[in-house]
């Protein structure tokens, strides 16, 4: 009967031994997986979500999470504005909850439609914009053409239609300096 018991008492150590490293490599793998997220997953998985966006040199901007690419955010704001954000330029973001997509898992065209591929989008349509730069400071302008670091802006006076004789001048902005470009719709 001792023997039993002590071989019981083995088969117990064993078998919470194996619980436990089971426990520790589903957790290390679980920490793994958590460090291959990035913040386009995150915001891809609260599209259509309620979002407050701190970005760097712009007001805090609330508003339903339209589209998420590679690099860049569209929030839907209430005044009927659309708010193309930098990615690269965002500080933090309120009310995603705890989901993400999963890492890669973007369509091809998705992936490959960049910052710099909206902006010229923006420069086609020829929308007056309110770009935010990081430094906190903003252009009314217009987007006359986006080379691969910078754009070409017309600057114009506030709430002036785009005619050279309400143009204040040209300025090049470079794009990594852009956090959010506003227009409304």
């Amino acid at each position: 009967m001792r023997w039993d018991a002590l071989f019981d008492d083995l088969a117990a150590q064993g078998t919470a031994l194996e619980q436990a490293e089971l426990a520790a490599e589903v957790a290390e793998r679980t920490r793994g997986e958590t460090g291959r997220i990035g913040l386009v997953d995150r915001t891809r998985a609260a599209v259509g979500l309620e979002l407050q966006i701190l970005v760097r040199g712009a007001p805090a901007l609330t508003g339903r999470l339209a589209r998420a690419g590679a690099d860049w955010l569209l929030l839907d704001e209430p005044d009927r504005r659309e708010t193309l954000i930098a990615s690269a330029q965002v500080v933090s973001v309120r009310g995603l909850g705890r989901a993400a997509a999963v890492p890669g898992s973007a369509g091809v065209v998705e992936s490959r439609i960049g910052f710099r591929q909206v902006l010229r989008a923006v420069a086609r349509d020829r929308s007056r914009v309110r770009i935010h730069l990081a430094d906190g400071s903003v252009r009314a302008a217009t987007i006359d053409r986006v080379g691969a670091d910078f754009v070409d802006v017309a600057i114009q006076l506030p709430a002036a239609p785009r005619r050279s004789a309400e143009l204040c001048g040209s300025e090049l902005l470079v794009i990594a300096a852009i956090s959010a470009v506003r227009r409304s719709v």
